[in-house]
């Protein structure tokens, strides 16, 4: 999950609304059912959970890095070095997964405890065997697997040669990645090659809040973006070339995306979402579908760039062989006996998305020449007040379920009828209280415009994954945030997991495939 505003929000007066809040204020859950075949799941990241950081042959990543050399970088200076200590008490994780009844796990893999120097050249066993005993478990239980090839933690051996800013991890990741894929083929139902580009490149590279911390808005930013897409159309190449028939999952990439609502009911503020919609969404949905940037932010970022005093763009082009690579395939398709057709089809299988809050948009009447990815979209962004959008842990992170909808119904549109898998979607607490109402409603609201959306605009949603199975260590958040269907308490050395009322209500809607006592036959 993320936990760090990554945008700037501009402190605007609201001229008008174009709708939400007064439509949600009379909205009332469905009684919907979910569909037939819809699965559920729980997720979480190696970093966040395993703890173990420097035992049985594992190598340092660069968020290792980044808390021991600064560890005021998280809000109670703590650090993912114990974490919930899943590396020692992943049956006790299962033995959660199992309760609840979830259908699937997603859990990523840690780089350096796979691999110490980032390189295939020196592959630990122990951690390894880590993992193949982490499949078993879940295999032993019924639980499926959708595993996360790489979710943010670098080996710092690689990032000392530049890390993501390196063309050369192009190669390094699709080497990594076939490595995944023959150790752990026949235990992965499904795969991600790359959780939250923009996470890992706005927040990294671009204002440093995240590991590594470089501050180049505007320019690494771009840089690192245009390497991490290319390395995941590599991996996802290797995957359909070498290893779809053998083992027949899916492959895809992790986008996040919050809702950018219009301010107005004005053409330019729609236009303006879509803007910010493209440079959120767009910046990495569009590349592995048509093989490009959106072309608001080509033209965007060459307009500024010129202004600037630029000699090209900031923003890296792709070469035509690049661009081919993201494409993916040509896939024949039969038209007739005597005639067939071909289509190139994107590097994915499906869309994944992570999505928690929704932000107002309004076009911007001022240009503004900083170079930053946030201006070069063009827009002001901003919440509402807290009384109106309701805070979590954190104050960037507001609740406004309306928007979830929004945005599949925008993906639907933008992109046709592609298959969605919600890969993240929960709430933050400051408690950890095991009476979480306010975690029962945001599941129960954000669900139901999910649900609105696949009954009422045909969005073709499969499966969703609540973030996450029990608190643990959220990044720069630290331990404050707690985001978890179990409170585990830190104070006892063993660790235990507890139940919330959340747990029992999400273990509900996977039994009953409703969000409320009673639904309506399918």
């Amino acid at each position: 999950m993320r936990l760090y505003s990554l945008l700037i929000i501009s402190t605007l007066v609201v001229l008008g609304i174009a709708d939400g809040d007064d439509d949600n204020k009379n909205y009332n859950v469905t009684n919907r059912p979910f569909p037939k075949g819809f699965k559920f799941g729980v997720a979480t990241a190696a970093y966040q959970i395993e703890g173990a950081w420097n035992i049985d042959g594992k190598g340092p990543q660069m968020w290792d890095d980044f808390f021991h050399e600064t560890p005021s970088r998280a809000f109670d200076g703590s650090n993912g070095d114990i974490a919930v200590d899943s590396y020692h008490l992943y049956k006790e994780d299962i033995r959660c997964m199992e309760e609840v009844g979830v259908d699937y796990y997603r859990l990523s893999l840690s780089w350096a405890r796979i691999l110490p120097d980032g390189t295939t050249d020196n592959i630990n066993q122990l951690g390894v065997d880590y993992y193949i005993k982490v499949f078993e478990a879940l295999e032993a239980k019924g639980i499926k697997t959708m595993v996360t090839i790489y979710h943010w933690d670098l080996p710092s051996a690689l990032h000392s040669k530049g890390g993501w800013l390196n063309p050369d991890i192009i190669n390094w990741f699709a080497d990594y990645a076939e490595l995944c894929y023959k150790l752990f083929g026949k235990y992965a139902d499904s795969w991600i090659t790359i959780n939250e580009p923009k996470q890992i490149c706005h927040g990294g590279y671009g204002i440093g809040a995240y590991a590594p911390g470089i501050v180049s808005n505007g320019i690494k930013d771009y840089i690192c973006a245009k390497n991490v897409l290319l390395a995941h159309a590599k991996a996802w190449r290797i995957w359909d070339e070498k290893y779809r028939k053998v083992y027949g999952a899916k492959n895809t990439l992790v986008i996040d995306s919050d809702w950018y609502e219009p301010s107005t009911n004005s053409k330019e503020d729609a236009i303006a979402s879509d803007t910010k919609l493209q440079f959120v969404h767009g910046m990495y949905g569009n590349p592995v579908v048509n093989g490009n940037w959106p072309d608001v932010m080509i033209k965007n970022v060459a307009d500024l760039s010129r202004k600037q005093g630029f000699n090209e763009s900031r923003l890296p082009a792709f070469t035509e062989e690049e661009q081919k690579l993201l494409k993916g395939r040509i896939q024949p398709i039969m038209l007739t006996l005597k005639i067939t057709s071909c289509i190139i089809a994107g590097t994915y299988d499906f869309f994944a998305l992570n999505h928690y809050t929704t932000y107002m948009v309004k076009a911007r009447t001022q240009e503004i020449l900083t170079v930053s990815w946030d201006d070069d979209s063009k827009v002001d962004i901003y919440q509402k007040s807290e009384d109106i959008w309701k805070p979590a842990a954190i104050d960037w992170f507001r609740i406004v379920p309306w928007g979830f909808g929004k945005l599949l119904r925008w993906m639907r549109k933008t992109y046709g009828n592609i298959e969605i898998v919600i890969t993240e979607n929960g709430v933050s607490d400051k408690t950890g209280i095991l009476k979480d109402q306010t975690r029962i409603d945001f599941l129960r609201n954000y669900m139901s415009h999910m649900l609105d959306a696949i009954h009422e605009a045909d969005v073709n949603v499969t499966a969703y994954t609540l973030w996450t199975i029990m608190d643990n260590f959220e990044w720069t958040l630290g331990y404050i945030g707690k985001s978890g269907l179990y409170y585990v308490n830190r104070t006892d050395p063993a660790l235990p997991r507890i139940p919330k009322d959340s747990a029992k209500y999400y273990s509900k809607i996977i039994k009953t495939k409703c969000l409320i006592d009673d639904c309506l036959n399918e």
